[in-house]
Order: structure tokens, then sequence, then C-alpha cells
């Protein structure tokens, strides 16, 4: 037998799966998806207009406890207007973490601005506050009008975006406290967790502004869409200005008033995420039981298993163990695919990808620690 099979005999019976390929994460249709969205259909509104949208985002805003949550087309689209409304402009710099999907860095550079990249702590898998204060101390002064400013760049650091990886909260706390000491604001990229809490507190709400995803591949899917959070009514009320093609209300005059864009999310999609939502907690719950299982498995093996941080309660997205080194994640890779059982390798780094390699850096080591050897395993619901 291999040296593998036994984790792939665990998977197939932990997923009731003995035949056929285990996807890493498929959607889970079991409410009203199908009734809202025929009624879409009946009433003809299926565009960016309609009850659906409006719902979607007032349920959301209940359930994260934020104050207000603005609908988008995707978690990409929320992120680069997230960064927009905080006034990263183009030539800044934004902080941010180099294990990460890389929408995070692509949104940066739609608005021209550059990523800087500072280490993740093990734990969290997320931003270092460590990493985070200490490349702040030796790269960052304040100028005269209280601007940070990289000593090294001479440019503008406009923004910070930490990302909650694979579910599990950041100490986004302390990353915010950090970042308040030199007027840097905060982006929560919290696409992946939805349903996970820091502190007694929903990710997604502790800084300027939290991202949320809705890909099929989340635990909450609209086909495709994303949402920002905000603690602030005026700042989002101006995301929904921008994210309808900044159009001034009028009874029939097309009147806009600023460059805006099209990342309205439409009403068939809303419709979709509404019925998701209805059923978060039976998701994150169930997911939750998944995670102990694995838990239980990898206890009594040479595999390591993350389990969430201290202080949360992760929602477990993707469940992710830690080999010995790359070599034998390549080659679990490799087995498992072949064997019906889908599993993936974190991101690359971003620094290592061409268009980011010139980016300024911090010491990385966790950062390649765990890019080399972690893998996701398959983690959708299981009811």
């Amino acid at each position: 037998m291999h040296k593998f099979q036994p984790i792939i005999n665990f998977i197939q019976q932990l997923f009731n799966q003995q035949k056929g390929f285990i996807s890493l994460h498929t959607p889970t249709f079991i409410g009203n998806e199908k009734k809202y969205l025929n009624e879409c259909i009946d009433t003809t509104f299926v565009s960016s207009v309609g009850k659906f949208v409006d719902n979607f985002e007032l349920k959301m805003a209940e359930y994260t406890g934020a104050k207000k949550a603005v609908s988008c087309v995707n978690g990409t689209n929320a992120l680069h207007l997230a960064l927009k409304l905080v006034g990263v402009e183009q030539g800044d710099e934004v902080i941010t973490q180099p294990l990460t999907f890389i929408a995070t860095c692509n949104a940066i550079s739609y608005i021209g601005a550059k990523p800087v990249f500072v280490d993740v702590d093990l734990e969290t898998m997320g931003m270092s506050p460590s990493a985070l204060k200490e490349w702040l101390k030796e790269c960052v002064e304040l100028n005269e009008l209280s601007q940070p400013i990289n000593k090294i760049s001479g440019k503008r650091v406009a923004a910070c975006v930490p990302m909650h990886t694979f579910g599990h909260p950041v100490k986004i706390d302390e990353i915010v406290s950090i970042c308040n000491d030199y007027n840097i604001p905060v982006i929560e990229d919290a696409a992946e967790s939805l349903g996970s809490f820091y502190k007694e507190k929903h990710t997604g709400t502790y800084g300027k502004i939290g991202v949320l995803s809705f890909n099929g591949n989340k635990i909450l899917t609209t086909g495709g869409g994303g949402m920002l959070l905000f603690n602030d009514d005026i700042l989002a009320k101006r995301a929904k200005h921008l994210t309808t093609q900044a159009k001034v209300p009028h009874p029939w005059e097309f009147v806009h008033d600023e460059i805006g864009y099209n990342y309205r999310m439409p009403n068939i999609n809303a419709a979709i995420g509404l019925a998701q939502l209805e059923q978060i907690s039976l998701f994150v719950n169930a997911k939750r039981k998944i995670a102990l299982e694995y838990q239980k498995y990898f206890n009594n093996s040479d595999v390591k298993y993350i389990i969430e941080p201290k202080n949360s309660a992760s929602n477990y997205w993707l469940n992710c163990v830690m080999f010995e080194n790359k070599l034998t994640r390549d080659e679990f890779l490799e087995f498992s695919n072949k064997n019906g059982v889908m599993s993936r390798p974190a991101w690359q780094l971003m620094n290592k990808l061409e268009m980011f390699k010139d980016c300024q850096c911090g010491k990385l080591t966790n950062s390649e620690y765990i890019a080399d050897r972690l893998v996701n395993l398959p983690s959708s619901v299981i009811l």
C-alpha cells in the first residue's frame, strides 16, 4: 500500500464516496434558491434592480454585524473599490501579505499602486502583526502632513490589506492598532472568511472596509459576487454610488457626476445569495464538524493539521495540512489527484510572480515555509 493511501481512504470515507472524483469545494443548494430564481424570472427583475439585492445586503449586514453592506459583481471588484474608497491613488504603496490569492494584488494594481509584502504568522497563515510593526518601524516615517512615507521608495503608504487565509482569522485588532499609529487605513480581505469570528466579532468588521467573495467555491455562493462591509454610513453611500456608474438619481435624466463603475450585483445572483445566507449557520456548523474529523485523524499522523487560531471561531473554508517538506508535499499532491481526491497547494507567493518580483518585501520566512508545505484538502459541506 502506498504511504498516502490511508489518507485517501479516510477522505473517501469522510465524504462517503468510494468512486468518482472528490472536489475541493462544491456549492450546496438545499434552500430557497430555485424559488427565488423563479421569482426573478417571473417578475423579469433579473438584472441590477430588484428586491433581492437590497435584502441580501441588509441580511448580510445583520449577520456580520456591519452597519452597512454593499454588493458587487465579484470580490476582486469589491477590493478595487475598497482601495479607491480609502484614498489609494496611482503611485501609492499598499502593504499586504505574499501568501494570498492574486486578486488581492491585482486589485492594488488596477489603481496603479504597488504592493509591499510583509510576512505571515504560522498560527494564522495571515499577516503577522510583529512583521508589520517591524517593517513600518524600519521603513516608514510620517511627513509634515502626517502621511506615512516609505523612506526607501519615497512613496506614500496608502493602505494595508491583510487576508483571513483559508477562513482563519488574523490578529486583526493588533494590525488595525499598529496601522492607526501610522494613519494607514486597513481593508480586510475577508473573501474566504464569511462565518469566521475573531474575539466574537465577525471578520471584515474591524478595519475601515471589509471585503467578501461569493465565488462558486466559497462557503456561500452567488455564482459570482462580492460585498463590501462598512461601519460608516457615508462611505457605504459613496460605495453604492460608485458601483452604479456614479449616476445621480433622477426620474428620467442620465446624469453622472464622476467616473463610476458597473460593479452592480444582478438581482438573480443576489437571489441565490439570499437563499444561501439563510443556511449559513448550517453550512458553518457542518464544515466545523468536518474539520473536527480531519483533526482527529491527523492527530495520529506525521502530517500536521491546521486548527483555528486562538480567540477565533473559523469557518474552516478549506482544510489545511502541512507536510514535512516540499518534496513530500508534491508527492502527496500527485498521488491524491491521480487517485480521485482533489488537493491543492497554497498559492505561489506573490513576490515570486513576474509582475510583483520587484516589489519591496520584509523577511518572508514563514510565508516561504507555508508555501512549500501546505496542502488544501476536500472541504465541501456534508449534510
